[in-house]
């Protein structure tokens, strides 16, 4: 089996899913989001990824969320924008029915969380197994995602990932653990070219570029595409010092999102400043308050979304 090639380097978002307040689909507002993503020239769209709400969805459901996205950008004339399918699940046989509905659906590549229900049963010999079996079924390229968060504590070191990305099907991974260190290691022995290496979140954007990252995911760009595009041909072009300005900037956005309640905070700040979509999300998420969408948190963004209304989308190739 010859190797997969990984995604191209540049800057993802896992996107939010909007619902209507009976928790179905508000596709207008899906669609509307996935083309201004889209417009902003982000590299990729990750469906299904943490902000996407994945655990709350059926199959069917998680593959119609694929099916709009891979429309939404085909019918706009946006064909190469990369989608990413998350597809991670507690077992590993619904972990490869998850990846082949993502190819069905019209992604590009998988991401895989590792399982963590059994979180005692996951030693290192199991986690190598889990992703290889199912890479292994993959119909399309596999990349590892790595967030203790959601995953019960369980962090991948280094040297798995570096021992899993021998597979011929996995090219890649995205570190949501917030480990430059660990994203260094992994550059300097593969670099993008071979295996994609992602920073997991937009306050180590740039210090993850300067280490030789592919690039980044993460859930800032739901609401700020155009600045990370932005620090992104910064960076190409060598002027780390008005990067760096502009990392500060959304560091602090990054945190903000945090504390104000991320999912639906994300979903109600693109809904007041874009036109589109409600803050829902399915129980046991809760909405984000009046409450919360007030304050200093708040302001920051406010200002950020303020600055990306007015930024150009850069031009020419990024990657």
């Amino acid at each position: 089996m010859s190797k997969s090639k990984p995604p191209p380097p540049g800057i993802y978002v896992p996107t939010v899913l909007f619902f209507n307040e009976d928790e179905d689909f508000d596709v207008p507002a899906i669609k509307a989001h996935v083309l201004r993503l889209a417009q902003a020239g982000l590299t990729g769209i990750i469906v299904q990824g943490s902000n996407g709400e994945a655990q709350h969805l059926s199959h069917e459901e998680r593959k119609q969320a694929i099916s709009l996205t891979r429309e939404t950008l085909d019918e706009n004339g946006y064909k190469n924008v990369v989608i990413i399918a998350g597809c991670g699940a507690p077992s590993a046989r619904e972990s490869k029915k998850l990846c082949a509905d993502a190819k069905e659906a019209g992604a590009d590549f998988v991401i895989v969380l590792t399982p963590s229900v059994w979180v005692k049963r996951m030693t290192r010999d199991a986690i190598l197994a889990f992703h290889r079996e199912v890479a292994d079924h993959s119909p399309l390229p596999y990349l590892i995602y790595n967030f203790p968060s959601v995953t019960a504590g369980i962090n991948l070191e280094s040297d798995v990932i570096l021992e899993l990305s021998d597979h011929p099907n996995i090219v890649g991974t995205k570190l949501s653990c917030g480990s430059i260190g660990k994203l260094h290691r992994l550059t300097s022995a593969k670099p993008s070219s071979e295996f994609a290496t992602f920073a997991g979140s937009s306050d180590v954007l740039l210090q993850g570029l300067l280490s030789g990252s592919a690039g980044a995911i993460g859930a800032l760009p739901n609401i700020v595409p155009k600045l990370h595009m932005n620090l992104y041909k910064l960076y190409q072009e060598g002027k780390i010092d008005e990067a760096m300005k502009l990392q500060a900037q959304l560091g602090q956005g990054d945190y903000a999102t945090s504390k104000l309640g991320s999912i639906s905070a994300i979903k109600a700040l693109v809904s007041q400043n874009f036109g589109y979509g409600k803050e829902y999300v399915r129980t046991p998420l809760r909405m984000a308050t009046a409450e919360q969408l007030h304050g200093p948190y708040y302001d920051k963004l406010v200002e950020l979304m303020t600055l990306e209304k007015s930024q150009q989308v850069p031009h020419g190739e990024l990657n």
